[in-house]
Parts: structure tokens; C-alpha cells; sequence
């Protein structure tokens, strides 16, 4: 399965990079994350310049697509060309997004009627455009899948691991990258979280 992590001038950081890097521990062979973009170099918020490994052409043939947050989400939200490009189907995706990469979700249509998690900041903004946000870090309605707050991005990334590779999967990754001495806590919290909305693997796991 190969997974698009969308990601756009002014970024996270946090939302991009340990998305990709918990789906790039996936062992199994075809599994991969890429860092999907809209232009060949973009900016994080805080000043940090990434080559994209994949046009934004990518997540429209991508099994898994999650999408960051970032400071320019809402330019990312007005813009017809970037929102044409991705044509998201969660009839055969697994589609993620982190904090304000929610906004994007709903100017796809795929979050109506749908409640959402996103962080602080973004919620006056999810409200106004018709999302019924959620005071909790993480929740999916079948193939679709919100978090709320940086420090949940390894939720959304379990989940997708999960319903893609397998529930024994996502425990172990999630496990190895636990601080020592808190792994088994941490563990049992990040899969009580995601735990609830996991259903059946993904179609296109095996």
C-alpha cells in the first residue's frame, strides 16, 4: 500500500514527518509514504524547506491518503486548481486528515454529515464551515479519519496502519517508537483511541 502524505507551504511539521515515518516502518513488501505536494519544494511553518518525493497527482492514485495541517490551510481551501487535483475516493482510500487538514476534507465533501476532530486554533474555522467538531483526538466513519492536536498524528497513522496491515502492526511500531519506560502505557492509550474505529481491514491489505 503506498500512502500520499499531503503537505503544503506552511506545514507541521509534526503532522507531516511522523506520518510518514510510522508508515515507512511498515515491513511488508509495496508499503511506502511519500511526502505529496502541490509544488517540487515547499516551507514548513517554522522555516524548513522539503523536496516533495510526489506531485499532488500522487494522492489520487495513493491507497492511503493523509492529509497535514498547516498555517496556510485555508489558502490551500480557496485554491480550485490544488482542490481539483485531489480527487479522493474513500470507496477504495484510506483517508486521514490531521488538525486543519480537516477544512480540506470538508471543501472535498467528504465530511458530510460527518463529525470531526481538529485542533484549537482550527475549530472556529471547522464550525463556520459546517463541521461538528469533537472534543476528543481522534475519530473515522469507515474510510475516513479526522485527529485533532499534533501529538495526535500517531493516531492517525496507527489507523491507517491498522486497517492496512493489521492491527499487530500498528501495535508494534507504535510500541518501538514509545519512549522506554512508558511503552506500554502509551500503547494502550494510542490503541484505545483508534481501537473503536478500526472495522475491518482495508480491501486492498491483502
Amino acid at each position: 500500500m503506498r500512502a500520499a502524505i499531503l503537505t503544503f507551504d506552511g506545514f507541521n511539521e509534526l503532522d507531516s514527518f511522523i506520518a510518514s515515518a510510522l508508515i515507512n516502518r511498515v515491513t511488508r513488501p509495496g508499503w511506502s509514504a511519500a511526502i505529496t505536494c502541490p509544488t517540487p519544494v515547499v516551507t514548513s511553518m517554522n522555516g524548513v524547506r522539503v523536496e516533495r518525493q510526489q506531485p499532488l497527482s500522487f494522492a489520487a492514485e495513493a491507497d492511503i491518503v493523509l492529509v497535514g495541517s498547516g498555517v496556510k490551510t485555508r489558502d490551500v481551501v480557496g485554491d480550485a486548481a490544488i482542490l481539483e487535483q485531489l480527487r479522493l475516493d474513500p470507496g477504495r482510500q484510506l483517508i486521514g486528515a490531521q488538525c486543519s487538514g480537516a477544512l480540506i476534507l470538508s471543501a472535498l465533501g467528504l465530511l458530510d454529515g460527518v463529525p470531526a476532530c481538529t485542533d484549537t486554533v482550527t475549530k472556529p474555522w471547522a464550525v463556520e464551515a459546517g463541521i461538528t467538531v469533537l472534543e476528543q483526538p481522534f475519530h473515522a466513519v469507515g474510510n475516513v479519519a479526522t485527529a485533532g492536536g499534533c501529538l495526535a498524528s500517531h493516531y492517525l497513522a496507527g489507523w491507517a496502519i491498522a486497517r492496512g496491515a493489521g492491527r499487530a502492526e500498528a501495535e508494534a511500531i507504535l510500541h518501538y517508537v514509545a519512549p522506554v519506560g512508558e511503552k506500554d502505557a502509551y500503547l494502550a492509550r494510542a490503541m484505545a483511541a483508534i481501537g473503536p474505529y478500526l472495522g475491518a481491514p482495508a480491501a486492498s491489505a491483502a
